[in-house]
């Protein structure tokens, strides 16, 4: 943050020069692109993946002339989140901004849904997101500066049909969100999230492929077409920099105007 009496042009507000992010999922989909975006603004970037290695991703931002690494940890892990943060800040030190997009998705119907499965679900869309929020949010408290992005979901305001446990565990993330505003927000970081809507990425790609659903689906969003994953990286670019540094508590949704309907 600059001090009191600086001024920044409007665009310089937006720039991430000198900040390190973490962004979780990044291999591909939202979380590459969100990683990009926020290197094209200055970041460095350490680009976890979950289920594959995210090199692709840190090797484009390492074209783009900023600093990047892959990390790979298993979210669904108890210390999934330690290991990933132990290993994140021994080779590039403590993030100063976190974009917990990690996550997963399981259907069934709600009384056919196993255990296993919705343990699992919320174990890499929330206990994650808060644990990761917590470590990150130790070194950031202690420097006064820090910006926390969680990937939330339209079902963190509906419930979607035969996705109970991703519906609770967004939900869970919009008021995790809220929780860790109001209490750090006076130390000057800010916790918010993004809503995306319907999205081109792997976790819809079930529903794209059923032309019955899909048409539904577009019949509703006033923009006429999915969202395409670099839809979403204005949103986070504007929450990870200046420009944001009064917004907090927030849940922006990135829809097309689905919410709207």
């Amino acid at each position: 943050m600059p001090a009191i009496g600086v001024w920044m042009g409007i665009l310089d507000r937006f720039r991430l020069d000198g900040r390190l992010a973490l962004v979780t999922g990044a291999a591909g989909g939202l979380g590459a692109a969100i990683a990009v975006a926020l290197a094209e603004a200055g970041a460095s970037v350490a680009c976890h993946g979950n289920r594959r290695a995210a090199d692709e991703t840190a090797e484009r931002i390492r074209a783009l002339g900023r600093d990047a690494a892959s990390f790979a940890a298993d979210l669904g892990a108890a210390d999934g989140a330690d290991r990933l943060y132990e290993a994140v800040a021994a080779k590039m030190g403590a993030p100063e901004i976190l974009v917990n997009n990690a996550g997963m998705i399981y259907r069934d119907e709600a009384e056919n849904y196993s255990a296993e499965a919705w343990m699992q679900v919320v174990q890499v869309n929330l206990n994650s997101v808060f644990r990761l929020s917590q470590l990150a949010g130790r070194a950031m408290l202690e420097r006064r500066r820090g910006k926390i992005i969680n990937i939330a979901s339209l079902l963190a305001f509906q419930g979607g049909i035969r996705v109970p446990a991703y519906a609770a565990s967004k939900g869970g993330v919009a008021q995790l969100t809220k929780a860790l505003a109001n209490e750090w927000a006076g130390r000057n970081v800010q916790v918010n999230a993004i809503a995306p809507g319907y999205f081109r990425t792997e976790n819809t790609s079930a529903l794209q492929k059923d032309e019955t659903r899909s048409r539904q689906i577009l019949d509703r969003i006033p923009a006429g077409r999915w969202g395409e994953p670099e839809d979403l990286a204005g949103a986070a670019v504007f929450l990870a920099s200046p420009a944001g540094d009064y917004v907090t508590g927030e849940v922006l949704v990135v829809d097309g105007g689905w919410m709207a309907r």
